[in-house]
């Protein structure tokens, strides 16, 4: 007899078709699909404020910036991933010629909301660190002012919390900014 609860999971090439014609944004993590929910005003005000400093910082260099509705390919040796990071920089002449998704970020950015803090902070970044190419990992907290920057060093990755006194510093793009850029228009209940 078959089990009726049994998941049906989808190809890669399955799930980026439908991701072409959805309404809603879906994660891909091993053949199963995640849909996304979605964001509050301040997770949005920081996410844009990053994205438009680096996007500024990278200007003229091979470097892009992408956030929010571009995927970001992880093929790890069991499964294949697809997310979609918060704001995230590949300077790779390959994602440069690939329309759909990225495959070799940099820096990815996660905002982390009460919803998806756990999630970032656990299985998602054990995804992203499969990624030879990712040098750092930055978790900005979205109801309060807190940024943690992950870099990848040789012995693994490290944790640098930012003070709230002290500017955020990217070792990977050699760029900084007051936190108060960061968290420009964002009010804290």
């Amino acid at each position: 007899m078959s089990n009726l609860a049994e998941l049906q999971r989808l190809s890669l090439e399955e799930y980026l078709a439908g991701e072409e014609i959805a309404d809603v944004k879906h994660e891909y993590i091993a053949g199963e699909v995640f849909a996304m929910a979605g964001a509050t005003e301040e997770h949005v005000t920081i996410s844009g404020n990053v994205f438009a400093m680096l996007r500024s910082h990278v200007r003229g260099t091979p470097c892009r910036v992408y956030m929010a509705d571009m995927k970001l390919h992880v093929a790890t040796q069991t499964a294949e991933n697809v997310f979609y990071p918060d704001v995230f920089v590949t300077c790779s002449s390959s994602d440069a010629s690939e329309r759909q998704l990225k495959r070799e970020p940099t820096l990815i950015i996660e905002v982390l909301s009460e919803s998806t803090e756990a999630y970032d902070r656990g299985a998602k970044f054990a995804h992203y660190r499969q990624l030879e190419t990712l040098r750092e990992y930055v978790l900005i907290d979205s109801r309060r002012r807190s940024i943690e920057v992950f870099r990848r060093r040789d012995q693994g990755w490290l944790l640098w919390p930012v003070a709230p006194d002290e500017a955020l510093v990217l070792e990977s793009l050699e760029f900084a900014c007051d936190q108060d850029a960061v968290y420009e228009d964002v009010s804290f209940d």
